[in-house]
């Protein structure tokens, strides 16, 4: 599952002169018909019941879903247990919307705004128990909301949720995006923001979109593009570095948690930007079962435990390739973690069945991925 969280707060801080509630709006004109998916490569109806139905019941609560359905102790870096994610809701809703469920959708983005609303963002993490936001959000999950409101205005052609979405970025980009210049998180308390950018954060699709609405939005997103890009790691491990520091103007040189680093892919393949012989080496892990979880930056293997979401995310790569077959062989691949014991407590989850562990990360990327 995905761990940047876990350093999240410990990351170098830039005073910023803080968020705009009444940023300017501008409603981008040119086509969002690429937002919702269409490949129509899948066909999981059974599988993808039985995990929607686990979700539904055993992850969903009104104010959010479940980081884990076990539930533990929580810890202050790391949201665990029964904490609920931005991150999560993200992608949640955008699931919602790939399975038409717009009425559901409605009610649980105005959900989501209660539980994780800041004003100009969203906080990444949110403590029920103690009914305590965490008082950072995380630019990646802000941009994922907002994707899902111009995925379900596209579907439903309504123009409230495209306002809402523009709206949503133009806020965003006062804190988490100043000057075209992508952060992973803008601190509502300190007033301060991070000066590290994950690469994985820069969702470059509805980057793309959000920044056409003028000459100099068109130019951050172009900059954008290359600061991923330059990122590569070479051709021998051809994967992007985890992240890119604005006050020391270069890249990290620290191992890649592999679920990260397929985001930084799957984006760039939204995109048609993504290199063939990513998509080579992404094939030879899959085909092998070794799409590990942790790699150095000239590719040893560093933990060989792998993720579910991994492959999730290596199956919507292949998708977005335009590649059916690996789609398919990697959602085979995936599927395998389904708990398909009827007695187990995590029976549908793409999960630990002896630990009753089931991260929302991992099945929530899988229920995105199975409508591929």
């Amino acid at each position: 599952m995905k761990k940047i969280f876990i350093l999240l707060l410990l990351l170098p801080l830039v005073l910023l002169s803080g968020c705009s509630s009444d940023a300017k709006v501008n409603l981008p004109k040119m086509s969002s018909s690429n937002f919702l998916n269409n490949s129509s490569y899948g066909n999981y109806s059974a599988k993808n019941k039985l995990l929607d139905n686990f979700v539904s019941k055993k992850m969903l609560t009104k104010q959010g879903i479940y980081t884990n359905y076990h539930q533990t102790n929580t810890t202050k870096n790391v949201a665990t247990g029964h904490e609920l994610l931005s991150e999560s809701s993200g992608l949640w809703l955008e699931y919602l919307v790939y399975t038409h469920q717009y009425k559901k959708y409605r009610a649980f983005y105005k959900e989501t705004k209660k539980t994780f609303d800041q004003g100009d963002q969203f906080s990444y993490r949110y403590d029920a128990s103690k009914k305590k936001q965490s008082n950072v959000n995380a630019t990646l999950d802000d941009l994922r909301i907002i994707r899902s409101l111009q995925m379900y205005a596209q579907a439903t052609k309504n123009s409230k949720y495209q306002k809402e979405a523009a709206t949503r970025f133009a806020k965003l980009k006062s804190g988490s995006i100043p000057n075209g210049k992508l952060v992973d998180f803008y601190d509502t308390k300190s007033k301060k923001s991070s000066t590290n950018s994950s690469l994985a954060y820069y969702d470059l699709k509805t980057l793309k979109y959000f920044e056409s609405t003028s000459a100099k939005e068109k130019k951050y997103y172009k900059s954008q593009l290359k600061l991923v890009q330059k990122g590569y790691l070479g051709d021998a491990f051809p994967l992007y570095a985890s992240s890119y520091s604005w006050s020391s103007g270069s890249y990290s040189s620290k191992d890649l948690n592999t679920s990260e680093a397929l985001e930084t892919i799957l984006h760039l393949s939204e995109v048609g930007k993504v290199k063939q012989v990513t998509l080579n080496w992404l094939e030879q892990q899959v085909k092998h079962h070794k799409l590990y979880n942790t790699y150095s930056i000239n590719g040893t293997v560093v933990d060989k435990d792998q993720s579910t979401g991994s492959y999730a995310l290596a199956a919507m790569i292949f998708a977005n390739a335009k590649d059916k077959k690996m789609y398919r062989y990697t959602m085979k691949v995936m599927w395998k973690s389904q708990v398909t014991d009827k007695s187990s407590p995590i029976y549908g989850a793409l999960g630990i069945k002896h630990l009753k562990q089931a991260y929302s990360f991992n099945n929530l990327y899988g229920l995105v991925a199975s409508k591929y």
